[in-house]
């Protein structure tokens, strides 16, 4: 597993971020969550994550919306899921965001989602034996997924 860098820079003294490596999870299902999160504050995303893996609250799938069932409770989008085991990881990550913003002495309560992204990481590579001697391919996606956080200011 090799160090990935953030791509993107934020003011060390008002963020704090986290970064989960390698994680098995689908990164279709990442990319659409971290969509849904950007913008929130600390407290929704915690609650809209649990949401989606106690299966309360779907996430529209708007990019990888082929052959996406419809599901009722959304605003606005009719093709939706419900991914818990990505949700349950990105929720590990947005908590360790939030270790890291109390131990830099930042107020949580007024913390903000200003970056989440979900890239994939390495290809585990497998094999899968068939008859006759032969194998298939069978490989494993991983993902990394990155969250800042910024506390607002009385001026934001």
């Amino acid at each position: 597993m090799a160090f990935t860098t953030y791509s993107a820079e934020f003011q060390k003294e008002k963020t704090a971020r986290s970064q989960g490596h390698e994680l098995h999870v689908s990164p279709r299902h990442c990319v659409e969550i971290c969509r849904e999160l950007r913008g929130r504050s600390l407290v929704e995303a915690k609650s809209h994550l649990e949401a989606i893996t106690k299966m309360k609250t779907p996430v529209p799938f708007k990019r990888h919306s082929s052959g996406v069932g419809h599901r009722a409770g959304m605003r606005g989008w009719d093709a939706g899921r419900y991914p818990q085991k990505a949700a349950r990881e990105i929720l590990t990550v947005v908590r360790n965001a939030e270790a890291n913003a109390e131990y830099q002495g930042l107020d949580t309560e007024r913390m903000l989602v200003v970056h989440c992204l979900a890239r994939s990481g390495r290809v585990t590579e497998g094999r899968m034996p068939r008859a006759m001697g032969r194998a298939t391919a069978k490989n494993t996606d991983t993902v990394t997924v990155e969250i800042v956080l910024q506390e607002l200011t009385n001026g934001d």
